[in-house]
């Protein structure tokens, strides 16, 4: 199919507005925009809610890792126009080689919020679907995460301002791809899915396929775990939350504890406390990773002598309290009298 033919496709009917009516989707308003790659899981949500009466915006990344992207956001911009969506587009800077993937997240999170702020539209939709999902937890769980990596993706998450809804994690990628086939709307496949460098291309076109060869459901599996992760992190936030509410304090640019109850806490629930210190401290989606876990843990068991750096904050024990700070750095870069 030619450019021209693609750009003049206009999907008169895509009646599939059902996969936006599940339960565990949150009431979505009626402005919104949608990350829009140009795949088929983005582009079959935006058409969806297009078609269900959402006024929607388009908003596309180019992150310039290849020749032909910016062919592809001009595609992708007269495309919108024809079907009557609203685009925005930017390019973001070239990767420094340390790690492409995270700065990319970065980067993308930051234009987001950059376009929130001047279109005044707080809810983005992001098109992760139910494989997703499934190969979020598989990698997770090969890495080594808890309970609470497990969990997978957030059906909503707030970052800072910015509402982030995922409505498609119930809905099969096969599912996506077929009702775009059958209203003979086309999407760009990214070369960079079948490089096999990248751990989750591994897992979807290697693990995957083999497991199901075998007889085994790989979604079904890893959704199954990510359910009992759930459950038994519900389970984690009864316990926590009693006490979060009654002895936590978070007082100006620190959050504190008494020492006795913080060391009377089992493991399990001192890590979740933690996560959720360095959250309200350093904004939603800051969490310690694995290995911060284990340092904060033998240095309990020290009985918190000295103090521990954790990347951005630090703990330290006083005058018979916990107390957990952002380090003087971040403080200055990030926290402005609040």
């Amino acid at each position: 199919m030619t450019l021209s033919q693609q750009v003049n496709q206009t999907p008169l009917a895509f009646p599939h507005k059902q996969w936006l009516m599940h339960a565990d989707i949150p009431a979505l308003p009626q402005q919104l925009a949608v990350g829009w790659s140009g795949g088929a899981d983005s582009t079959a949500l935006l058409l969806a809610l297009k078609q269900a009466g959402h006024d929607v915006q388009a908003w596309h990344i180019d992150h310039g890792w290849r020749d032909s992207s910016a062919q592809e956001t001009e595609l992708l911009r007269a495309k919108a126009a024809v079907w009557g969506i609203e685009f925005s587009s930017a390019r973001l800077n070239p990767p420094s080689g340390k790690n492409r993937e995270a700065e990319a997240r970065h980067g993308r999170l930051a234009q987001f919020q950059s376009w929130s702020l001047a279109s005044g539209i707080s809810t983005l939709c992001l098109a992760q679907h139910l494989d997703d999902q499934a190969e979020t937890v598989c990698m997770r769980l090969l890495q080594g995460a808890g309970a609470g990596g497990c969990q997978g993706m957030r059906r909503e998450r707030l970052i800072g301002k910015l509402c982030i809804v995922r409505p498609l994690l119930h809905v099969p990628v096969q599912d996506l791809k077929q009702a775009l086939i059958d209203a003979d709307i086309a999407w760009f496949e990214d070369p960079s899915n079948r490089d096999m460098s990248i751990w989750r291309n591994r897992i979807r076109h290697q693990l995957f396929p083999r497991m199901a060869n075998a007889g085994a459901s790989p979604q079904t599996l890893f959704l199954r775990w990510q359910q009992q992760a759930d459950r038994l992190i519900r389970h984690i936030d009864k316990e926590t939350d009693v006490i979060w509410h009654k002895i936590v304090q978070n007082e100006k640019n620190m959050i504190t504890m008494p020492w006795p109850a913080w060391n009377a806490c089992s493991s399990v629930i001192r890590a979740r406390l933690l996560q959720r210190m360095m959250a309200q401290l350093l904004g939603e989606g800051v969490t310690p990773g694995r290995r911060h876990i284990e340092l904060v843990e033998a240095w309990t068991i020290k009985s918190g002598l000295g103090g521990l750096d954790l990347s951005r904050c630090r703990l330290y024990r006083k005058r018979g309290y916990l107390h957990l700070q952002p380090t003087r750095a971040y403080f200055a870069k990030n926290i402005v009298d609040i």
